[in-house]
């Protein structure tokens, strides 16, 4: 299949590639020498984009610490604080993201981010971000979703959460609003997610009810949903990128180190070419293996006149003899000449 899109002249397909983005999020802990170590990481390990988020507390929430504006839930990641105090803590100050997308430019990265606001698709646009990346929290916020499309760059959209009416509107808001170039990301929103909630069928699915490319944003440990994601089509996979899950970091808990970047390049490229096509019968590599197979030969001795018997014919390997399934049309009859065992069996030895 051809591919129908590009970012920054990568191009995204079935045809190519998978398109991996490190998510750096908030893991560089408030330190810009971090926030460069994890581009330098990204791109060692082979990743093509790393991305941001694009915010401060204010442009998020409210200052309030009580109520549903403070994480309660034992579950969470984040319990104990509030929401403006994890933004604080978590969010890329805007005085970095030149210093950090120069960093991706000499390195080779494409640089995308997240915009939560008009403020900061505005900040974005002054910095020439070829791509924007809307979360899945943000995915109904339909003015946001036309202010990004109005740029012409291309928007990819994570789905989390989203019913099927709720993208159809998204999709719709997007494309009325200017975006050419789409890209949906299967998403679960938890953090980190199961695989047993991550639902991977749904990616065929998207890319027919949509027509467009899609891909996972994969927030489960590991590499191996975002490999089996390829498999069902996946173009696109974005993961969250530490240094060390050891340093902590409001996202670390659930992000790849290094090494797990660099297998996941590497895996989900290995199943991307072994998608391959619908094909039977032996490839070009198997021709050579098929003097492997079974065939009929000869097992004893025999002096022309002999009777063919399971004792004296037999299916070995290698195959240069007639097929197995002639077996059962030889026993019984008479052989026409002397032959020797190790014989391959052909149809002139019948008398």
């Amino acid at each position: 299949m051809s591919t129908v899109l590009s970012i920054a002249g990568k191009a995204i397909g079935r045809g190519c590639t998978p398109f991996i983005i490190a998510e750096m999020s908030g893991n560089h802990n408030q330190s810009l020498e971090r926030a460069l170590e994890i581009v330098d990481a990204a791109a060692e390990c082979g990743a093509h984009a790393l991305k941001l988020q694009t915010y401060t507390a204010d442009t998020m929430t409210l200052d309030i610490d009580e109520g549903e504006f403070f994480i309660a839930d034992p579950n969470s990641l984040w319990k104990g604080t509030s929401l403006y105090k994890l933004y604080q803590e978590a969010h890329t100050p805007w005085e970095w993201h030149k210093p950090i997308f120069d960093r991706c430019r000499e390195k080779g990265l494409i640089f995308l981010s997240t915009p939560f606001d008009d403020t900061s698709v505005d900040f974005l646009e002054s910095l020439n971000v070829p791509c924007y990346k809307i979360a899945s929290f943000e995915n109904t916020d339909i003015p946001l979703i036309r202010k990004v499309a109005a740029t012409g760059k291309p928007m990819i959209i994570s789905t989390g959460m989203a019913t099927v009416a709720e993208l159809d509107e998204t999709v719709r808001a997007a494309r009325e609003a200017g975006c050419r170039d789409l890209i949906l990301l299967k998403c679960t929103s938890t953090y980190p997610a199961t695989p047993e909630n991550t639902n991977i069928l749904t990616i065929p699915h998207l890319s027919e009810l949509f027509g467009c490319e899609v891909g996972l944003s994969d927030h489960t440990m590991g590499v191996g949903v975002s490999v089996a994601a390829v498999a069902l089509g996946a173009t696109v996979i974005e993961k969250h990128f530490t240094l060390r899950r050891a340093d902590g970091g409001v996202d670390s808990t659930f992000s790849l180190e290094p090494e797990e970047m660099r297998q996941l390049v590497v895996e989900t490229n290995r199943a991307w070419q072994a998608l391959g096509k619908v094909t039977y019968g032996p490839t070009e590599k198997e021709k050579a293996s098929l003097q492997f197979r079974r065939s009929l030969y000869i097992a004893k001795d025999m002096k022309e006149g002999d009777i063919f018997t399971s004792e004296n014919l037999r299916a070995v390997r290698p195959g240069f003899g007639l097929a197995p399934k002639f077996y059962e049309i030889f026993l019984g009859k008479q052989v026409r000449q002397n032959v020797k065992k190790g014989t391959p069996i052909s149809w002139n030895m019948l008398l």
